[in-house]
């Protein structure tokens, strides 16, 4: 091959490698702007060397830092995971590894740089082996699921709390009764709030769940710990008391609930004045629930009856 034609394919060979380089680029450019705001990023780890490239995104970037903070580096992934989820993190990623799954997968939490945390679902499958079949490579995914944990919780919260005041609502309520049934003695006190209907009529229903929301706050504090308060649903509300009947704490804790409805309520559009009557029953071992609210229900109207703004300790 004489000079000149050697110097020409080498030229095209050139031409051709820049080709191959520019649409490299172009396919890596669109495969990043297809998953921009997807949440999803592709990787891929050389083990002998623990390097990571991350294709479409900046490494670090999920968890706050800036550019250059963190090196793309398997064991800063590593330092990153959250420590109650390591271990089992790793145990995945190495039993693929070992060729005792068909390919790696964990929903975990990583640690934020503002102490917070990100939930992610890794996905990845080794991609290259070496000429002893030991791995080289893994390719995968991850995905940021920490919206959708987010939400998860929400839905949670919903579906045990009352929505206006987050006490716990009707249906975890008994859930919790049958829990504490188990554990020893247990009271259930029915709180009927006095006078209420009055807020609603000359301060307007958004007042009226300002009260509520406020009362709330109030029995949290007025409460001892153990104590599960609850909301039946409008100006109704329970407390699960682990205590006997004649426990000090049983009364002293309604008294501190019936001082929180007593007290005055003030309103960016005047004050609010209630009260409440409340009853307390002791379960006994056949009880449900619903027998032991109503036994509370009777005691609570004997205050009702008596002049409101009491307590009553149900007969057995």
């Amino acid at each position: 091959m004489s000079e000149l034609a050697l110097k020409q394919q080498i030229q095209n060979l050139k031409k051709h490698n820049a080709r191959l380089k520019r649409i490299a680029h172009d396919a890596r450019h669109k495969l990043s702007a297809a998953l921009d705001g997807t949440g999803l990023c592709l990787w891929q780890l050389d083990i002998p060397s623990g390097k990571l490239i991350i294709y479409n995104r900046r490494w670090g970037s999920m968890l706050g830092y800036q550019p250059k903070e963190l090196s793309a580096h398997f064991d800063v992934w590593r330092e990153h995971l959250h420590p109650e989820d390591k271990e089992m993190v790793l145990s995945a990623f190495y039993n693929h590894l070992a060729g005792n799954t068909p390919f790696y997968e964990a929903l975990h939490r990583m640690q934020h740089k503002n102490g917070t945390v990100t939930w992610v679902l890794d996905r990845g499958r080794v991609s290259e082996w070496d000429s002893d079949g030991k791995p080289l490579k893994v390719t995968g995914t991850h995905i940021d699921m920490t919206k959708e944990k987010q939400y998860e919780a929400q839905l949670a919260k919903l579906a045990n709390h009352d929505p206006l005041t987050g006490l716990t609502n009707r249906h975890a309520l008994q859930t919790r009764f049958e829990t504490l049934k188990q554990q020893g003695p247990l009271c259930v006190a029915f709180i009927d709030l006095d006078d209420f209907k009055n807020v609603n009529d000359t301060l307007g229903h958004r007042s009226g769940d300002m009260v509520l929301v406020e009362l709330a706050g109030r029995m949290r504090e007025a409460c001892p710990p153990g104590v599960e308060i609850g909301r039946l649903g409008g100006d109704e509300f329970i407390l699960l008391l682990p205590f006997s009947l004649r426990h000090p704490l049983t009364e002293s804790a309604a008294r501190g609930c019936l001082k929180a409805a007593l007290d005055p309520f003030e309103l960016d559009n005047g004050n609010a004045q209630i009260g409440a009557s409340i009853g307390i029953h002791e379960v006994r071992g056949e009880d449900d629930f619903n027998e032991a609210l109503l036994r509370a229900d009777e005691a609570m109207y004997r205050v009702k009856h008596a002049g409101k703004n009491g307590v009553a300790l149900a007969q057995r």
